[in-house]
C-alpha cells in the first residue's frame, strides 16, 4: 500500500521544518516525499527538494514545476544536480503554464500544451548527456550540452494534469500523471478511465504508468473542526478574484462535487467580505467531496476510495501544520 507525504502550501512552515517532516515520513515507511510549488509564490521547489534530499536517504522525492519559469537548460541542470544529490531519487512533475501563472510571473501568453511538450522533450534530450539541437515552436536549442554526465539519463517525469487535454497529454509523454489536489475519488476514477484509453492509444503499457494524486487531508477528532481546517485551501482554488479554469476542466472530466449553482453565492461572499468571507461561505459538502476530511477513521476510509478509483500512489497533504505528524502516523506503513 504505497503512500506519499506532501508539503509546500503552508506559509507558516519553513523549509527546515518541511524537511524534518519528510525525514519522519521516510522513517515511518513512506514511499515519496513531495513538494508542491504553487502559483501563490510560496517557497520554491528546487530549494526545498535540495533540503529534503540532505535530510533523507531512501525516500523518493518529487516536486511540481510550472514550465517556462525555468528554461529547459536550467531545469535540466537542476534536475541532474538534484538527482545526483539525492542518489537517483528524483521525480519531476511539470505542469503547463496557464494564463494566470503567466500573469503572476510576468510572462507572455503561449500555448500551454505546446510549451509543455517542448519543455519535456528538451529536458529529456539534455539529460541524455548528449549535445542537443532542438527547433520547436517555443523551445530552440543549438548544440547545447550538460557539462557532466548525469547520474541517470532518464529522470521519471509525471505530468501534472487536471483537464481532459492535460490527461491525454500526460498519457502520451509522461512516465505517469500527478492528478490535481482538491479533487474527489469520483474525479480520479473518471481521470483514470481517460488515461487508460489514451495510454493504450499511444501504444504504451498501462501497467508501468504511475497514477499519483495529491490528496488534501484534514484530520481532527471532531468532523466539523476538520472541515474548517481545510476550508482555506479549497477556497483558494475557486477564488473569484483570481479568474481561473478550475471549474470547467474539472467538470468536463466528471467532477460531481462542484455545484455551479453555488458559484454566484461564493462570488457575493467574496465581494462582501474578501477572502475570509469566501472561506466561511464555502459549503461543507464541497469540502467533504473534494478532500479526505474528518475523524481519523473517516479519513482512512476516504483515502481508500482514491485507491479504489485507480490512484496507485496517494500523496497526502495535511491541511494544517499541527496535523502533519498525525497524518504521517495515521498512514504509516510501519
Amino acid at each position: 500500500m504505497r503512500i506519499g507525504f506532501a508539503t509546500g502550501y503552508d506559509a507558516a512552515m519553513g523549509v527546515r521544518e518541511m524537511a524534518d517532516r519528510v525525514r519522519r515520513a521516510e522513517e515511518r515507511g513512506y514511499d515519496i516525499g513531495f513538494f508542491s510549488e504553487t502559483n501563490n509564490v510560496m517557497r520554491d521547489g528546487v530549494s526545498a527538494i535540495a533540503a529534503f534530499g540532505l535530510a533523507t536517504r531512501r525516500i523518493t522525492l518529487g516536486f511540481t514545476q510550472i514550465v517556462r519559469l525555468r528554461s529547459p537548460v536550467v531545469m535540466a541542470q537542476t534536475a541532474a544536480t538534484l538527482d545526483e544529490l539525492t542518489g537517483g531519487r528524483l521525480v519531476l512533475c511539470p505542469g503547463a503554464c496557464t494564463h494566470s501563472q503567466a500573469v503572476t510571473h510576468g510572462l507572455d501568453d503561449l500555448d500551454p500544451p505546446r510549451a509543455l511538450v517542448e519543455w519535456v522533450d528538451a529536458i529529456r534530450l539534455l539529460l541524455s548527456g548528449e549535445r542537443v539541437s532542438y527547433a520547436g515552436e517555443i523551445v530552440r536549442l543549438n548544440g547545447t550540452r550538460i557539462g557532466w554526465t548525469p547520474a541517470r539519463r532518464r529522470v521519471p517525469i509525471w505530468i501534472a494534469a487536471m483537464s481532459r487535454t492535460g490527461l491525454r497529454l500526460a498519457a502520451r509523454i509522461g512516465d505517469g500523471v500527478l492528478l490535481n489536489a482538491v479533487s474527489s475519488p469520483e474525479y480520479a476514477a473518471n481521470a483514470v478511465a481517460i488515461l487508460k484509453d489514451a495510454v493504450r492509444e499511444a501504444g504504451r503499457a498501462w501497467e508501468t504508468f504511475e497514477v499519483a494524486e495529491i490528496v488534501n487531508c484534514s484530520v481532527e477528532d471532531d468532523h466539523d473542526a476538520a472541515v474548517d481546517a481545510v476550508r482555506w485551501e479549497v477556497a483558494s482554488k475557486f477564488n473569484p478574484a483570481k479568474p481561473s479554469s478550475q471549474v470547467g476542466p474539472r467538470k468536463r472530466v466528471g467532477e460531481p462535487h462542484i455545484r455551479e449553482e453555488d458559484l454566484p453565492m461564493l462570488a457575493e461572499a467574496y465581494e462582501r467580505g474578501g477572502v475570509e468571507a469566501l472561506i466561511r461561505a464555502f459549503p461543507a459538502a464541497w469540502i467533504e467531496g473534494l478532500t479526505a476530511t474528518g475523524t481519523p477513521d473517516e479519513v482512512v476510509c476516504r483515502v481508500q476510495r482514491y485507491r479504489d478509483a485507480g490512484v496507485t500512489l496517494p500523496i497526502l497533504r495535511p491541511a494544517a501544520r499541527h496535523q502533519a505528524d498525525r497524518v504521517i502516523d495515521l498512514f504509516a506503513p510501519r
